[in-house]
């Protein structure tokens, strides 16, 4: 339910930015942007590691199942780099369309998707890599511990901060606040 500020702006209740949704759209957009920005850089440069490795001297030498790995890997690295960059294309298909609503909601759900694979991308590398340099059986455990570490703090520890009430407070900024 919106609650209806002065001079035709609006906003969720509770929410005291007094902003229309247009601005509220815009603002959102600007955002997800940067949060993309940062992820983009490492994404891109992961890739571009992952396609240097079949050029390397002791590429040859890894075993079949390091080799699906790593084919796995770059799979996942290449949808990541696509799903990262995917909003940027986006609105440059939709500008001036009047499609900002559009626009950040399929860019947010482009955004969690490549933060999946962006962590599988993860989980891949570290398998391959500690597959090669301690073995297999070490390659799997340390993909585990990945999944499980990705898990927990992209979606276990927001997925709990969700069904915790917002703390509020009025104290001054590094005071700590009460619920």
């Amino acid at each position: 339910m919106a609650l209806q500020h002065p001079a035709g702006r609006d906003g969720p209740v509770g929410d005291d930015r007094h902003e229309s949704r247009d601005e509220r759209m815009d603002r959102n957009f600007v955002e997800l942007l940067q949060e993309l920005r940062v992820l983009q850089t490492g994404t891109q440069i992961l890739a571009g590691f992952l396609m240097t490795l079949p050029f390397q001297a002791r590429f040859p030498d890894l075993t079949g199942e390091q080799r699906a790995v790593f084919l796995v890997a770059i799979v996942l690295a290449f949808l990541t780099t696509v799903l990262l960059v995917g909003p940027v294309s986006l609105h440059r298909a939709l500008f001036r369309q009047h499609r900002k609503d559009d626009l950040v909601q399929v860019s947010h759900r482009m955004a969690r998707a490549g933060l999946v694979t962006l962590g599988l991308t993860m989980t891949a590398v570290l398998v391959l890599i500690f597959g090669v340099v301690l073995g297999r059986t070490a390659g799997y455990a340390a993909g585990v511990a990945a999944l499980l570490v990705f898990g927990s703090l992209w979606w276990g520890l927001p997925a709990w901060m969700r069904r915790r009430p917002a703390r509020s407070g009025t104290g001054s900024p590094g005071e700590p606040t009460r619920a």
